[in-house]
């Protein structure tokens, strides 16, 4: 990564938005555990550091540390919150726990002009989170800038190249937030905006092709927005070496099967592989109503399917797959392999075994989720497509509370179609995370004309989010609301009455299975 930023990752919540925030910037930076060696950064020889916040005090036994050889590589490092806390404790400063916790919003006042404020006012709002702070800086080192409780809010060693702040630039909630960090690496390590994605996917397409030499790539579709980009980079750069398969699983909206196909065949070109399964997922799903089970069964019956396809199109060498960055952040956590790591992820070495492929190729493995949608629109992928509300991988099977049949998908599929409609006619569509329609295992009486119903309830789920970890239920205007009702009521025969989800998430989640 020559040229970039390395982030040492010490546990904090915030962590991805130092990379997120470096990388709007147009630098690139990488997230790496705290423990990485050192052998390692300098092979990789990175223009910055960062060392993040986190939960632990730099004094307690077995606190997360780095190896004291980083101050002496002749690297910029910048701490931030525990990252200034541990370069004072191992440079030989010292740090206590504070009778007064400063969390929230604090007043920063700048003492000392520095680089690492240029275009900043001399008193400014930053974020604070923390529970000690510093108390004796190491030698060399000099406070800058101050708040109300944190004598040392930042401080800087010229000579080593190497400043800390007890704030979080990263988080929206400090003012100038970007443009400390915009600062560090402009000023500090002599970066220059360059990381685009353009030149990724310039850099990309060079890379697979030296990657894979003149062997076969195959890969999964879902036709997803991760899937299509990653679909899309390997044929720029392999061509009819890639081999894309499609298995339709009977589980997806209304006529998203046959818009695969067609995107594939016209706006891409790109050859695909259809599977028909349908009814082996349906026969699979028989009588079952618990959510993991529907998930396990679906993932079981999806590689039996990919399976039987890849033995019958031939051997490839390579398996595609569309890890994106938080995937891989996940499985290598300061806290450890997370139990969230998305199933496609954890899949790959199942797959691997079911097809006899040799090695695994993930395109967009430094990519966040944004990051990936500017990259297709550089490939040219349509932006109605990219910017596409998030779909679960099992589908409309865990959109479905109770027993999957083809009787309940359609009747789901056509209420889904509708809240969709109206959302694209009235803007709602982009203003909004994420909306679908779940169905539910009720019926309810309605009278419709002069005549008595005993018919199915769904409900409406409509959130607002940034980035699906948190969410809030959608303010979307009545008049809307109840258009959406009378149209799924009257023109989805079946259903009777229609309700809207207003539980945020927390303590809710956002899909109900």
């Amino acid at each position: 990564m020559r040229n970039g930023i390395l982030i040492l990752d010490f546990g904090s919540q915030y962590t991805q938005l130092i990379a997120r925030k470096i990388r709007e910037l147009r630098f690139y930076a990488e997230i790496h555990p705290y423990n990485f060696p050192v052998k390692e950064i300098k092979n990789q020889q990175p223009a910055g550091i960062i060392l993040s916040g986190g939960p632990h005090s730099v004094y307690e036994k077995n606190a997360p540390s780095v190896n004291k050889e980083i101050f002496s590589l002749n690297i910029p490092i910048l701490g931030i919150c525990y990252g200034l806390q541990l370069i004072t404790h191992l440079l030989g400063g010292k740090v206590n726990s504070s009778k007064n916790r400063e969390y929230g919003a604090a007043l920063l006042k700048i003492q000392t002009e520095s680089v690492f404020f240029n275009n900043i006012n001399e008193k400014t709002r930053v974020w604070m989170s923390h529970g000690d702070k510093v108390i004796k800086l190491p030698a060399g080192f000099k406070a800058i800038a101050q708040t109300d409780s944190s004598p040392y809010a930042a401080v800087i060693n010229i000579e080593k190249k190497i400043t800390g702040v007890q704030f979080h630039p990263e988080v929206q909630h400090t003012n100038n937030g970007k443009t400390f960090l915009k600062n560090f690496c402009i000023s500090f390590c002599h970066l220059k905006p360059n990381w685009t994605m353009k030149n990724f996917a310039k850099e990309k397409i060079k890379e697979i092709q030296n990657q894979t030499g003149n062997e076969r790539v195959l890969l999964g579709l879902s036709g997803g927005v991760d899937s299509t980009v990653t679909a899309k980079i390997l044929h720029d750069a392999i061509g009819k070496r890639l081999s894309c398969v499609y298995v339709d699983n009977g589980l997806m909206r209304k006529d998203e099967t046959e818009a695969v196909i067609k995107r594939f065949k016209n706006n891409f070109h790109i050859p695909l592989h259809v599977v028909k399964a349908e009814k082996s997922f349906l026969s699979s799903l028989k009588g079952v109503t618990d959510p993991e089970k529907k998930r396990k069964i679906i993932g079981r019956v999806f590689l039996e399917e990919f399976k039987k396809k890849a033995e019958e199109i031939g051997h490839h060498e390579y398996l595609g797959q569309g890890t994106l960055y938080t995937d891989v952040i996940e499985s290598v956590s300061v806290k450890g392999p997370s139990d969230t790591i998305k199933s496609h992820h954890n899949r790959v070495a199942e797959v691997q075994k079911l097809i006899k492929a040799g090695k695994v190729i993930e395109p967009l493995k430094e990519l966040f989720k944004d990051e990936v949608r500017r990259l297709g629109l550089t490939l040219k992928i349509p932006r109605e497509l990219l910017f596409r509300h998030p779909f679960p991988g099992p589908g409309l099977a865990i959109r479905i509370l109770g027993e999957i049949t083809k009787e309940r998908l359609n009747l789901l599929r056509e209420a889904d179609a509708i809240l969709l409609d109206e959302l694209k006619k009235t803007g709602y569509y982009k203003k909004i995370w994420q909306a679908f329609v779940v169905l539910l295992p009720v019926k309810s009486v309605g009278v419709m004309g002069d005549n008595r119903t005993y018919e199915n309830a769904v409900a409406v789920r409509m959130v607002e989010s940034k980035d699906g970890m948190t969410a809030d239920f959608a303010k979307v205007p009545h008049a809307i609301l109840g258009k959406i009702s009378n149209r799924i009521i009257n023109e989805v025969s079946g259903i009777n009455r229609v309700v809207y989800d207003i539980s945020s998430k927390p303590p809710a989640t956002i899909e109900w299975e």
